[in-house]
């Protein structure tokens, strides 16, 4: 699954692309990255940081363009996202909408990675 790491104010957030096969969706997910665990952080290129449990998860439907993309909040407690980190969450999400919709005007829809 591609992501990607973004730091900020000292935390560390990470963006995490999946198909969602039960919501034939796109899942664009936010998550506060965690350590890479002692071994994987030997590894030549290897990130400091993984994704971890996704707290913000926003679908793109590619097989309809009439559907809209959605972003599920997962939870229990309290969170506070800085403005940066919603901003390029969002920004992510809308070129996986755009990703999505050129795909299946292309006729390729499920194509877009």
């Amino acid at each position: 699954m591609p992501s990607e790491l973004k730091e900020h104010a000292g935390r560390h957030y990470a963006v995490q692309f999946h198909y969602a096969l039960p919501d034939d969706s796109w899942a664009v997910e936010l998550s506060e990255a965690v350590a890479t665990p002692y071994p994987w952080a030997e590894a030549p290129k290897a990130s400091d940081h993984l994704p971890g449990a996704a707290f913000l998860v926003a679908l793109v439907p590619d097989e309809d363009p009439d559907l809209e993309p959605t972003v599920r909040v997962y939870s229990p407690n309290e969170r506070v996202i800085p403005y940066e980190i919603m901003q390029w969450f969002m920004e992510q999400v809308a070129d996986q909408v755009e990703r999505c919709r050129i795909a299946f005007e292309q006729g390729e829809p499920g194509a877009v990675e």
